[in-house]
């Protein structure tokens, strides 16, 4: 296989492109495991603002264009940090004391589909029948974990709130990835863009994470408490990024994307293994539907070699 450098790729190279949904599965399975020991809201504030602290150097060596791109652009600023890590931060961890990582993590890989329909709303782009039929598939096997293989649910209405709240969030992430888009923010260079967006929305979660801290919320005491909010920083946000960006500069963006496909198998091993989580045959029905429903819709322009 020939790169976009130009090169073939090492060993090296494939590890860390399998490495990439193991890390951002993390998230959520580090996020399930730290219920009971802090609340989501001081998670998400102690994430972000230990990314922030440990990617400084790179922003002070990189601050005439940060400061440019604050200045010139602060509402795009905040609006990418509450959405890409207030909602899909504190409001993540707040659904995950409701939900399963397994469940989480096949509702968000709607995300991509989310993008398609909201760039048809908002930006007149053409949807193909190809992907409304794997928006149609993907959309169903949301419908099958959320309701639990149960369809008398929709008659009793008895649906899980963490699920739908994972629904919402994959939805703000489309907002956010759409916002990425933006000449502004693509003019900034990725590790800086990060770095920034780490910081804005460290800034987001102050307010919920002191409102939750007055109002019963766990500080972390514990070492496992630590350890775990370690995982987070370091796996889940620095690595996880580290090694997208790593993917995409070897592989092109259009291979890269292929690696957020294996999220939902990789997340739900990881949730059993580590967390206890059983296997339920829903989750079977939900795999097949979402992961083919996301690729059929999203698949586009790969024969060609895009990306």
């Amino acid at each position: 296989m020939r790169t976009d450098t130009g090169s073939t790729p090492r060993p090296l190279d494939w590890l860390i492109f399998l490495l990439v949904p193991v890390f951002f599965s993390s998230n959520l399975v580090f996020g399930r495991g730290i219920v009971g020991e802090i609340g989501p809201y001081m998670t998400a504030f102690i994430r972000w603002a230990g990314s922030t602290l440990i990617m400084l150097p790179l922003l002070y060596m990189d601050r005439r264009a940060a400061a440019a791109f604050v200045r010139a652009h602060t509402w795009l600023w905040l609006w990418l940090g509450f959405l890409g890590m207030g909602i899909c931060g504190g409001f993540v961890y707040w659904a995950l004391t409701m939900t399963t990582a397994s469940n989480a993590t096949l509702i968000y890989s709607t995300s991509s589909l989310f993008i398609i329909l909201l760039e048809w709303l908002f930006a007149s782009r053409r949807i193909s029948i190809k992907e409304i039929c794997g928006m149609a598939l993907a959309f169903a096997g949301v419908a099958v974990i959320v309701l639990r293989g149960d369809l008398a649910a929709v008659l009793h209405m008895r649906f899980n709130l963490g699920d739908l709240g994972i629904l919402i969030a994959a939805i703000a992430f489309a907002f956010y990835s759409i916002l990425l888009r933006r000449p502004a923010a693509q003019a900034v260079r990725p590790l800086t863009l990060f770095g920034l967006i780490a910081f804005s929305g460290s800034l987001i979660l102050i307010v919920p994470a002191i409102w939750e801290l007055f109002h019963g919320g766990l500080l972390p005491t514990s070492q496992s408490a630590w350890m775990k909010l370690a995982g987070i920083i370091l796996f889940a946000s620095l690595a996880a990024f580290f090694c997208f960006q790593q993917v995409v500069r070897i592989f092109g963006s259009v291979t890269a994307g292929t690696t957020l496909y294996l999220m939902p198998p990789v997340s739900i091993v990881m949730a059993v293994a580590f967390l206890g989580e059983t296997f339920e045959a829903y989750h079977g029905v939900g795999i097949v539907c979402v992961l083919e429903g996301v690729i059929l819709a999203t698949l586009k322009g790969r024969r060609a070699g895009t990306g």
